[in-house]
């Protein structure tokens, strides 16, 4: 059968499961549910195995074995799973988180935001109607008030005339919705600017630090939450040490009948929902710890803004637009980033309250005073003092050739490596039958198959590493037996099977992991004969064709190109010409008289007798 086939199949068995637990009380979530089938089919006590293909008898055995877990109603086990499915529902990083929160913002205000660029207004009462909408659209966005207070609202609406007057309206209304929706957030972020100037300015010159400025959700729940989570994690902490210390006690002295009465399956499922709820809190208080950093750096920088800003304006009637908007801008992307990390801590105080439901269970079932009259004299270890006990033991590398041991001493950044089993101890797990001890990376961090591995003890580490593979084994049937430890230790090789139980499959279809990668190569990475005549067009090599045809028609001739002259580089020297003068005497002249001859009697006279006239002038004249 296709997969496609197969997962509609197991989405109708989770449908029937999710009917059948709704039909006794308990409402479920399809993630749990899925999750319940995988674990009943990793079970080995069930009797289900990967070759194995399965009947509807075996489908239904499922569905029975799954309606029985989930219907439990006082489980320490089922509680936890049900607290790592909400918590993995529920909680992401802090990118996503923010990422998130703009989303959601975007979406609120999406219909007023659209019906402002839509707006087609013709009369005065629809342009003053849909200035009050822009000036509510930027209270709701910046958060800087409700628009239905009547001094926020006139607020606004003053800084809003100041930049943005009511008869530039018209050139709004002409722009492209593109550009009207930017010209908002432009708008938003000035008018912000301008209304956290002005409370700064109401505050006084004094005031420096401007704590007023941040957001009131910031400075009242900043402190709360983290001391909320501090002190849960303290207590859920204590259970741990002390369900370690009842466990370690009744092991010791399980051969004594008086005491075989003790539920030691439930007490490990107990230390499993607390060590579980400590993690998930210890993951909280590290991004409640970050806020609080980021929020003191924005402290600061709002303040530095707000002084460079007061620097600029001072007591001027005016200042250019080119300098003060972007320091309006400024102040408002630092007032969204405060409301980020107010809206981040309300996100991790939620998960935080959501997370204490799933400890009733452990706590009806083991009170304090039963733990305590389990304990009587014993001693409860914290993990600090077992990690102090096991400080002085460390591991020779020398001495252990066979494997690879780093040491804190020798490997940088020793705090931030990767440890397998969530730096749970291995050997401790398998040897005291589910029994959770931290382990001491200063002891030595063993590397097997590119893996990190810790210890509670030097025995520990010399035990574990004689025979790891046949360790990490049976670790992984442990946690088939109990599935809340495939997310308590991060074992990821559960994580890519999925049950598809239907008749003529097999148990279990390993999914071929897949993710998003991308990488960058170059266009040619070699170097190739690229020609750049090459021409793939029919009609472009005709064209060709015929302009060459054409050209043996024409006279050849030469032409100067600037690719044919000046091929060097070449210098002359030349000597201008000078100007000179010289001072010469006064030019005399004569004029000599022109010779004229006259003749007369040239026509006329028979006779033939010419008589000559000379003309000429004397030279003397």
């Amino acid at each position: 059968m296709s997969l496609a086939d197969a997962e509609a199949v197991i989405k109708n068995i989770i449908i029937k499961i999710v009917q059948g637990c709704a039909m006794g009380g308990q409402v479920v979530s399809d993630t749990l549910v899925a999750f319940m089938v995988n674990a009943v089919v990793l079970d080995p006590r069930n009797g289900f195995s990967v070759d194995q293909t399965l009947t509807k008898q075996d489908v239904q055995k499922i569905e029975e074995l799954c309606l029985d877990k989930l219907m439990e109603k006082c489980s320490p086990s089922l509680d936890t799973i049900k607290m790592q499915v909400y918590f993995d529902m529920n909680y992401t990083s802090r990118r996503e988180f923010l990422e998130e929160i703009h989303q959601v913002k975007e979406s609120r205000l999406s219909p007023l935001s659209r019906e402002i660029a839509d707006s087609r207004v013709k009369t005065r009462e629809e342009l003053d109607a849909l200035y009050r909408k822009i000036v509510t659209y930027i209270l709701l966005l910046s958060g800087m008030g409700s628009p239905t207070d009547v001094n926020t609202l006139q607020e606004a609406t003053a800084a809003l005339q100041s930049i943005f007057p009511q008869s530039e309206l018209g050139t709004f209304m002409m722009l492209l919705k593109r550009d009207k929706e930017q010209q908002l957030n432009e708008l938003t972020m000035i008018v912000t600017g301008i209304q956290l100037f002005n409370k700064a300015i109401k505050m006084g010159e004094e005031e420096t630090d401007f704590h007023e400025l941040v957001p009131t959700v910031i400075n009242e729940a900043l402190p709360v939450i983290n001391k909320s989570i501090e002190s849960e994690m303290s207590v859920s902490q204590s259970l741990a040490w002390k369900y370690t210390a009842v466990l370690e006690k009744l092991m010791e002295s399980v051969c004594q009948p008086g005491e075989c009465d003790i539920p030691i399956v439930l007490l490990q499922q107990a230390l499993y929902n607390v060590r579980q709820h400590e993690a998930f809190l210890r993951m909280l208080l590290a991004d409640a710890c970050l806020c609080a950093k980021n929020v003191e750096i924005l402290q600061r920088e709002l303040s530095l803004q707000m002084k460079l800003l007061k620097e600029t304006v001072q007591s001027k009637t005016a200042v250019p637009t080119v300098k003060v908007f972007p320091l309006f801008k400024a102040l408002s992307k630092l007032w969204c980033g405060l409301q980020d990390e107010a809206e981040l801590l309300n996100i991790l105080n939620n998960i935080r309250l959501n997370l204490q439901p799933f400890l009733t269970s452990q706590a009806k079932i083991f009170s304090e005073a039963y733990l305590d009259s389990l304990l009587e004299t014993s001693e409860v270890k914290t993990d600090e003092q077992r990690m102090t006990e096991s400080s002085d033991e460390h591991i020779v590398p020398s001495e252990m050739k066979a494997q690879e041991w780093l040491l804190p001493d020798t490997t940088a950044g020793s705090n931030d490596l990767p440890l397998q089993y969530n730096g749970i101890c291995g050997y401790m797990l398998v040897n005291r039958n589910g029994l959770l001890l931290p382990g001491n990376p200063n002891i030595g961090i063993l590397k097997h198959k590119e893996k990190l591995y810790v210890f509670s003890s030097k025995k520990a580490a010399l035990k574990f590493s004689s025979n790891p593979d046949d360790f990490i084994a049976e670790i992984a049937e442990r946690a088939k037996i109990s599935p809340e430890l495939i997310h308590l230790l991060k074992l990821q090789q559960f994580s890519s099977i999925s049950p598809y139980c239907m008749p003529g499959s097999s148990v279990l279809v390993r999914h071929v992991t897949k993710c998003e990668s991308s990488t960058q190569t170059d266009i040619h990475p070699l170097e190739t004969n690229v020609v750049n005549s090459y021409e793939w067009n029919e009609w472009e090599l005709r064209r060709k064709a015929i302009k060459l045809a054409d050209l043996l028609t024409k006279v050849t001739k030469s032409s100067q190109t600037e690719l044919s002259h000046m091929r060097r580089e070449n210098v002359t020297q030349t000597w201008l010409l000078k100007n000179v003068a010289c001072q010469s005497k006064r030019d005399g002249e004569s004029n000599t008289p022109k010779p004229q001859m006259y003749l007369a009697h040239l026509r006329g006279r028979r006779d033939g007798h010419v008589v000559k006239t000379n003309l000429a002038r004397s030279v003397d004249e």
